[in-house]
């Protein structure tokens, strides 16, 4: 699939692209690559592999490299990988997946420019790879608001799951701004002179909205260590006040268990043993006992 920049995309063929027709944009499979590389007049001596890695390379003639974007749906899971080779005259997108082209389509059929170029071109294609992502971090946040409150609240009595998923993809997130960070700085740099210099102010753009968002993505990683800070704090206030709980019934009953253990003796002259009153008053004593444990531990605030 071949393109012209001009207000929009525009589809053409490949002899428009060889005859000066202005910056393009080639859609090809890898296979498609391999065979017509030389045809691009650009001196590349690597293969244009997908990594699962965002990057780009300064070669003699040439820049290339390629993009991994996480699937918004799964951050965790596989990216969808292709890679690129540009110069002043076009890009060429190698892609096996058909994400690129999805990319391309949307670009066809919602992008209108005042001024084209190829830096729009790249600006409106990396602004893409990332135009869910506040969305995607809102979503997030109010996750987590909900399970402070249910931290708060005392219905969460053991770490949530949820909050394991949401500390990996922002992991993930984190790395993958990281990346674009250095691929627009790369863009911007422009050290074989491809682009306009009145342009490089789109990848500026572009990398001051990534360092936005991973100052977000940096902000909730930090708000997860609070959240798990304080479930931590609740866990240990709930053991403490059940330790508090048996340490009330151990003082309690050790009284208690004094008087059964002392009467439980079989010493032969314990006057109480003939005494008509004995069982009634160790019951009563026993009663005034925890009556008064109870008051004093009322009173201390310990239950």
């Amino acid at each position: 699939m071949y393109y012209l920049i001009r207000e929009s995309l525009t589809p053409c063929e490949p002899g428009d692209i060889r005859e000066g027709g202005g910056q393009y944009v080639a859609l090809l499979s890898s296979t498609e690559w391999r065979l017509e590389r030389e045809k691009f007049d650009m001196l590349i001596d690597m293969d244009m592999d997908a990594s699962q890695e965002t990057k780009a390379v300064v070669n003699m003639d040439s820049l290339t490299g390629t993009l991994a974007i996480p699937d918004r749906d799964n951050i965790s899971g596989p990216r969808h990988c292709f890679s690129f080779a540009l110069d002043e005259k076009g890009i060429v997108l190698v892609d096996d997946s058909g994400y690129a082209e999805k990319m391309l389509q949307a670009i066809c059929q919602s992008k209108k420019w005042r001024l084209p170029g190829l830096e729009r071109f790249l600006y409106d294609l990396l602004e893409m790879t990332i135009s869910q992502d506040l969305t995607l971090l809102e979503k997030s946040e109010q996750k987590l608001n909900r399970i402070e409150e249910a931290i708060l609240r005392g219905e969460v009595e053991q770490y949530p799951q949820a909050m394991n998923d949401i500390r990996g993809d922002l992991l993930d997130l984190r790395v993958h701004y990281a990346q674009l960070i250095d691929l627009g700085q790369e863009l911007e740099e422009n050290e074989n002179g491809f682009f306009r210099e009145e342009n490089l102010r789109y990848f500026h753009m572009f990398t001051e909205r990534v360092v936005r968002l991973q100052e977000l993505v940096n902000g909730q990683r930090e708000y997860v260590m609070q959240l798990r800070d304080l479930m931590q704090s609740q866990m240990e206030v709930r053991q403490n006040r059940i330790m508090t709980v048996l340490t009330v019934i151990t003082s309690i009953f050790l009284p208690l268990t004094l008087i059964a253990g002392w009467y439980g003796m079989n010493f032969r002259y314990m006057p109480e043993l003939e005494w008509r009153f004995s069982y009634p008053a160790v019951i009563v004593i026993s009663i005034v006992i925890v009556v008064v444990c109870l008051v004093w531990f009322r009173r201390k605030k310990w239950m």
